[in-house]
């Protein structure tokens, strides 16, 4: 039975105990007090309720007073979800937790996210529940860390009931993380699925279902990216073997565009409590770098809330182009990568941001390994796939029955394949050769900074073919490819089946 049942009223948001600008508007409510509770036996709970208004902060934070001889924190919450008007967006409340520590910007209080996914959650020394921390829990002031998503024009209304149980702590586990290498074929081409969600943020697979479906879709590694959290990474080494690579990271999910942190260290946490007005993205684009990972901003163009990205590309070592089923919002996608590369040209610069695919899968029917980066790497290793990605040696199919090959070569036996620039004079003689299998049906394109300058006929129902195609460097600055399904075909007419990073012409 639970002691000690009390309840506090939060009246909308009149009863807060400090307004805090700067990373992200926020608001801090008064605190829940479990004082009396000290050197009980039994759990101990109190509720809470409040309402929000429409236009209220991005973070709303409930302090907890947690005494001494605490072993176990439980927080459970509901809200109203009252029928809006047509083109109205409803009330959707996200939730986390931050310890004693504080709920200060860069997450060192941080104890767990699951935004939308549940209803409860507890945390104790030797254990959590998914998306949260296991860890000691300490006496201080804990704070429950509210998101109102959208709030409906009667405003979100809700309760939150938090039980302490008292006890002894039994031990924290030691984390035991994946190896950042696997036996591979040494230079070769590796697929990917960089972008996943699992039962650790809003995923219903678990991760021994990932990790052979990422098998099963011919995979050799993916990445861990959970939605504002980094709660799973010490729970994939039972998963990672010999023939997949388990890289870890995260999917930094802002009001203003979502990013996934590609290859992180073991247990690096990036905060996504900002949006970009607050200048704030490139420290900690630079804190994932820092962690020996890749800032990748996911899916650009997506219709969701906060799902576009507002923050720029200066601080990009990729971009997430395709994202699942290929959707018009991709084609927005690809069209403006495309436009990045032009600018690269046009402004001389050698540096060019690569384009790469992923499944952002959830839950069946999602496809894990649809699409997925196919990248030229020296082994199957951390470095070396993340060293192929950056330089761009790759390109993206929608299953790995797809093999591309594309290269550039000139009359003097000068050569350059996927991510290279080939140096020949401007007036060179230049071939084009792409050798596709596994395409029944689709067209190839050949896309340069000029546009579309090249389309073969359908390949044959074996899906195999090679085109080849005459430029020189004046012509196309770069070349790259597109095999494309017929107009009939596919989630989106003329969708692509796979598509690769340029060649660059010319010294």
């Amino acid at each position: 039975m639970c002691e000690d049942d009390h309840e506090n009223d939060h009246a909308g948001i009149g009863r807060r105990a400090v307004f805090v600008t700067g990373a992200a508007a926020a608001l801090t409510l008064t605190t829940v007090s479990f004082a009396s509770a000290a050197g009980g036996t039994g759990p101990r709970t109190r509720t809470v309720r409040g309402t929000l208004p429409p236009g209220a902060p991005d973070f709303v934070y409930v302090p907890v007073e947690v005494p001494r001889g605490v072993r176990e924190i439980h927080v459970a919450y509901t809200y109203d979800r009252p029928t809006v008007p047509a083109g109205t967006q409803g009330n959707a409340l996200d939730i986390g937790l931050f310890d004693e520590q504080g709920t200060d910007l860069g997450g060192r209080g941080f104890r767990g996210w699951s935004g939308g996914a549940r209803t409860e959650f507890f945390v104790r020394a030797d254990a959590a529940t998914p998306g949260y921390l296991p860890g000691p829990v300490r006496a201080g002031t804990w704070h429950i860390a509210l998101g109102p998503y959208t709030v409906a024009p009667q405003g979100l209304s809700y309760e939150i009931t938090v039980t302490l149980t008292h006890g002894e702590q039994d031990e924290a586990p030691r984390p035991v993380y994946p190896p950042e290498r696997a036996k591979g074929r040494g230079r070769a081409w590796y697929r990917g699925d960089c972008h996943l969600h699992s039962e650790y943020s809003d995923g219903r697979y678990t991760l021994a279902e990932i990790a052979e479906l990422a098998r099963a879709a011919g995979l050799d590694f993916i990445n861990s990216s959970e939605h504002n959290t980094h709660s799973a990474h010490a729970h994939w080494a039972e998963h990672a073997g010999d023939d997949l690579l388990i890289l870890l990271g995260e999917e930094i999910t802002t009001r203003n565009g979502h990013v996934v942190a590609l290859g992180t260290d073991p247990g690096t946490f990036v905060d996504w409590r900002y949006r970009a007005r607050d200048n704030r993205f490139g420290r900690f684009a630079r804190q994932i770098r820092r962690a020996g990972g890749l800032v990748v901003p996911a899916h650009p163009h997506a219709t969701c809330i906060g799902c576009n990205w507002k923050f720029g590309f200066g601080e990009a070592d990729a971009v997430e182009v395709w994202n699942g089923a290929y959707t018009p919002d991709d084609e927005v996608a690809l069209a403006d990568w495309d436009g990045m590369l032009v600018a690269s040209v046009r402004d001389g610069r050698r540096d060019w941001i690569p384009a790469m695919g992923s499944s952002d899968s959830h839950r069946s029917p999602d496809v894990i390994g649809r699409p997925q980066t196919v990248v030229l790497a020296d082994d199957l290793t951390r470095e070396a796939i993340q060293e192929g990605i950056r330089a761009g040696r790759s390109y993206v199919a929608e299953s790995s029955k797809v093999s591309l090959s594309l290269t550039a070569s000139g009359g003097r036996g000068e050569h350059a394949g996927i991510g290279d620039r080939l140096r020949v004079a401007a007036d060179t003689p230049v071939t084009v050769r792409l050798e596709v299998t596994g395409a029944p049906r689709c067209t190839v394109r050949l896309v340069t900074d000029q546009g579309v300058l090249f389309t073969s006929d359908p390949l044959p129902v074996s899906g195999a073919g090679v085109v080849e195609w005459g430029t020189t460097a004046s012509y196309a600055a770069y070349v790259r490819a597109e095999v494309r399904h017929e107009a009939a075909a596919g989630p989106l007419p003329g969708a692509l089946a796979a598509f690769t990073n340029p060649v660059f012409l010319g010294s």
